[in-house]
């Protein structure tokens, strides 16, 4: 399943959820507003169920995008059953179970949709059946929010309170509370502090985040060769007293490193550690990161000399 370690490709993944997320989003506000009995001032009520249908069609394109990638990648080597059976995977099984049981709602929800246009369902069963798509939304807001790879970045922590307020806002005015506004703006902003708190405190778990350790590695490392300018990428896992993720990019030319990039992740809080390489070895390199906290990690990493891409065997030390 895991056909590339290239960088576009993890990129590619983070991209299309976010979009995803967007899209489904505007699709829950554009149903509660065409729920509604209050007439339309501005636009008519044909052009929004033809915007709500076409990103409802988006949602699932990009949907399929962020599993296919998933998929090709080798970042973090999920596997069939991972990717189809909720909360089969060994990362953040819960959060990205929500994410398995989002997307398979939401192809349920498709299925209903066509079974609606041929007439094999009816209207009032259909309508109710669609409500499931809140389930859809709050399961993939929980996704994206506690085990993302970019949860806790202030970008898409703006994006998810946002979205959760324009969403219970949206319920809030739908359910006819206060034609004046104030409860509605009160509720929406309840959910964005909400959304907040949710990543600033009780779903931090409580993590070593070690200056200091030595972990065992395993995992892919490429190589892309120019006429003048080599590409080195490197996709491990570091298994030991500190579990890390390990991301590394080196463009290597004749004369030396041209450009670098190595991240690591702390799991399973998710803290990140960035920078650059330092020095390139025949089997390994020795780089510095920072993270978040402002504390600085010096890292040595190793792996045996190999036929294949893959490896295992190899060493990862970190100090302060």
């Amino acid at each position: 399943m895991h056909l590339t370690a290239s960088p576009v490709d993890w990129y590619a993944v983070r991209a299309a959820g976010v979009v995803a997320y967007v899209l489904l989003t505007a699709v829950v506000c554009l149903g509660l507003a065409l729920s509604s009995r209050r007439p339309f001032e501005r636009w008519p009520r044909f052009a929004l169920e033809d915007v709500h249908r076409f990103a409802g069609l988006l949602v699932g394109v990009f949907v399929v995008l962020h599993v296919a990638t998933i998929a090709a990648d080798s970042y973090l080597r999920f596997s069939v059953a991972a990717i189809v059976v909720p909360f089969a995977s060994s990362y953040r099984p819960v959060w990205t179970g929500l994410g398995v049981v989002a997307a398979e709602l939401l192809l349920a929800l498709a299925v209903t949709n066509g079974l609606r246009r041929r007439g094999r369902l009816s209207y009032r069963r259909w309508r109710r059946l669609h409500y499931a798509t809140f389930a859809v939304w709050a399961a993939a807001t929980l996704h994206g929010l506690v085990g993302g790879s970019d949860r806790g970045t202030w970008w898409l922590l703006a994006l998810q309170a946002a979205a959760v307020a324009l969403v219970c806002g949206g319920v809030a005015r739908r359910l006819g509370f206060a034609a004046g506004g104030a409860a509605v703006t009160g509720l929406a902003a309840a959910a964005a502090v909400g959304v907040v708190a949710t990543v600033v405190f009780p779903f931090r778990p409580h993590t070593w985040n070690a200056r200091t350790f030595h972990d065992r590695l395993s995992g892919e490392v490429s190589w892309v060769r120019g006429p003048s300018r080599e590409l080195v990428s490197l996709d491990a896992a570091g298994v030991g007293p500190q579990r890390v993720l390990l991301r590394a990019d080196l463009l290597v030319e004749p004369q030396g490193l041209l450009a670098t990039r190595f991240q690591l992740e702390f799991l399973p809080s998710g803290m990140r550690c960035a920078g650059r390489v330092t020095r390139l070895d025949p089997f390994g390199f020795q780089g510095r990161c920072r993270a978040r906290d402002g504390t600085v990690r010096y890292v040595h990493a190793a792996w045996p000399a190999t036929a294949s891409h893959a490896f295992t065997g190899g060493t990862l030390d970190a100090h302060a």
